[in-house]
């Protein structure tokens, strides 16, 4: 029996995608045999309407100083970040002496732009590999998980912030309940928090299983985050839909009564149930379309081996850890997957111990098809990739639904 994490009610898994091991472990041979798994369940609460992990492994395991993601490596993300904070800085900072604080600030690429302008900042990224790279940028950063205790240390070392922000970050918290009672602690009275994760409606629309893995232990609607935050005293006040991480939602949130509310919360909110983002039908029926899917994959997959072509995995990203492993897909169907991440290269996948080269040897000889993971990036990574479609390669996609483009 488990209970939802937002609001103890007892909740019920309405699908398992089976064994997972850490969406982000990249490992080495000498790594197989101790590799660490959980089972990746899936709930939806009816009460408070959040989607969420039925377990997730210790935070430790996911985010510590060998974690293999870094923000600075898309051009997209980074006009993305640059936008965000001008947004911000707009629409939200006062004129006098502002200080902003973001949580899970990665490689430093939005608070960078906060930095540039002179403006007061503070990075809170637990993950010390990446904190390091911010760090050596010159923005002020501090490797720790953020709760209640480090907002009291922040104010008392700062002062209190005008704005918290978060990108992909508050999804991977299990703990929101302290996070929201420390960003009460650090915000001024009229401050703003800003933050946007992958978004429930997207992944029902896209059948996007795959932004279930073991950091996203929370998929949002705003239905679950007005009733998260209202738990606290702080209502949503506007709501921006984002196409990044494959459609995301970005929230803003006040102190109740601080600010006044846009007419795109109760636009949005009708719209999610109208969706049905409320019933506990729309889960069930993503679960079965998750599951064709999945079979039209590896049918896909093995009908080209059957053909004797090649298949090399684009990008080895966290969300494919869950695509490999829900679909049992190992180097029997995917010779190696291409990726420009040092830390990643010369190890294997989570659980499919699928090897990982550079992205010199996806150009050295291209394949038959490659099989995007990065599907949020498909415009930039085509446009770059005009040689190889020229070759005669082609691209298998799995979102919104299984083709070869």
């Amino acid at each position: 029996m488990s209970k939802c994490l937002i609001c103890d009610k007892v909740i019920e898994p309405f699908m398992s995608f089976g064994k997972m091991p850490i969406a982000n472990g990249f490992l080495t041979k000498e790594q197989f045999a101790s590799e660490y798994f959980f089972e990746l369940q899936v709930a939806f609460c009816e009460r408070c309407k959040m989607v969420q992990l039925v377990e997730q492994p210790a935070r430790e395991k996911m985010f510590n100083e060998n974690y293999a993601f870094f923000s600075g490596t898309s051009m997209a993300m980074a006009i993305h970040f640059k936008e965000f904070a001008d947004h911000v800085m707009t629409d939200y900072l006062p004129s006098d002496n502002p200080f902003v604080v973001e949580i899970g600030s990665n490689d430093g690429i939005m608070l960078q732009h906060f930095k540039e302008k002179n403006i007061r900042h503070l990075g809170v990224e637990p993950s010390a590999n990446v904190a390091e790279v911010a760090i050596k940028k010159g923005i002020n950063t501090i490797s720790e998980f953020f709760d209640e205790k480090l907002a009291h240390e922040i104010v008392n070392e700062y002062g209190q912030a005008d704005a918290f922000l978060g990108a992909n970050v508050m999804c991977h918290v299990a703990y929101l309940h302290s996070v929201i009672e420390g960003i009460k602690i650090l915000l001024k009275d009229n401050g703003i928090v800003m933050f946007e994760d992958p978004y429930m409606g997207d992944v029902i629309e896209n059948t996007s299983y795959d932004q279930f893995y073991d950091e996203h232990v929370f998929l949002f609607s705003i239905l679950s985050i007005s009733y998260l935050f209202g738990q606290h005293g702080m209502e949503v006040i506007d709501v921006e839909p984002q196409w990044s991480h494959g459609g995301s939602m970005r929230y803003v949130i006040a102190r109740k009564g601080a600010r006044p509310a846009s007419n795109n919360v109760l636009e949005h909110l009708k719209k999610e149930k109208a969706m049905g983002l409320d019933k506990q039908l729309v889960y069930d029926r993503f679960r079965r379309n998750c599951e064709d899917s999945r079979d039209s994959l590896t049918f896909l997959l093995r009908e080209i081996k059957k053909e004797g072509k090649r298949v090399v995995g684009y990008a080895a990203t966290s969300k494919s850890t869950t695509i490999l492993n829900y679909c049992g897909i190992g180097p029997d169907l995917i010779d190696f997957i291409s990726d420009t991440t040092p830390i990643k290269q010369g190890k294997f996948t989570p659980g499919a111990h699928i090897p990982v080269r550079p992205y010199e040897k996806f150009l050295v000889k291209y394949p038959d098809y490659a099989l995007l993971f990065a599907y949020n990036h498909a415009k930039e990574i085509m446009a770059k990739e005009q040689k190889f479609m020229a070759s005669g390669g082609k691209w298998i996609v799995y979102v919104p639904e299984v083709k070869v483009l």
